[in-house]
């Protein structure tokens, strides 16, 4: 597993996190929410990005 990743993840975590406290803490709940779902979805884009060349290392070792 690529640790670059793990770190990359957590980075966007620890971000969220903190930008989502600071906007509930100041009343912008709306801006909170959006502000997590917007991390979620970058984290799931770099996921399936590294699932993809998985599938892709997989096809390219069977030969299929």
């Amino acid at each position: 597993m690529d640790v670059e990743l793990i770190f990359k993840i957590a980075a966007i975590g620890i971000l969220v996190a903190v930008l989502n406290q600071l906007l509930i803490r100041s009343g912008r709940e709306e801006q909170a929410m959006l502000t997590t779902l917007a991390g979620l979805i970058v984290v799931l884009t770099m996921v399936i990005r590294e699932i993809s060349e998985l599938f892709s290392t997989i096809k390219s070792v069977f030969g299929l």
